[in-house]
């Protein structure tokens, strides 16, 4: 259990990592990063900075999954075996994730993206599996 909740801390951390890079871009690309308008500016971005941007929504999002699935696991008080190796391929894939996103590697993405759900769902799997059979 400690291995997962290591990662949900890395996972929580992966879009502030991405604000940051946003926030660069739009200094970069604008000058300043407007505080009162922060959205609306990020919607104006381009190439890399708005590509942060996707990037740090689609980690909540992501982030959102990995949550559930990792509450549904201690809700059920199961032992599951594989629980740190599920954990430790999502924190990859996640990572690779935005890496791929920033370079606009759309396939290799899409495919981490993948990766990285994949043991989420297993997750949730193992546990209504579980409790079906009860």
């Amino acid at each position: 259990m400690k291995i997962a909740i290591i990662v949900l801390f890395c996972l929580c951390a992966i879009p502030y990592i991405f604000a940051v890079i946003s926030h660069y871009y739009r200094k970069k690309q604008f000058g300043q990063f407007d505080n009162q308008y922060p959205r609306e500016q990020a919607a104006q971005l381009h190439g890399v900075g708005a590509r942060a941007v996707a990037a740090q929504q689609n980690s909540w999002e992501a982030l959102a999954v990995y949550s559930a699935a990792l509450l549904a696991v201690v809700a059920s008080g199961l032992d599951i075996k594989y629980l740190a190796e599920a954990a430790i391929i999502v924190l990859i894939g996640r990572i690779l994730h935005g890496i791929l996103y920033l370079a606009n590697l759309d396939k290799l993405r899409s495919l981490t993206f993948v990766i990285a759900i994949a043991p989420c769902f297993y997750l949730f799997y193992v546990v209504i599996a579980v409790f079906s059979v009860g």
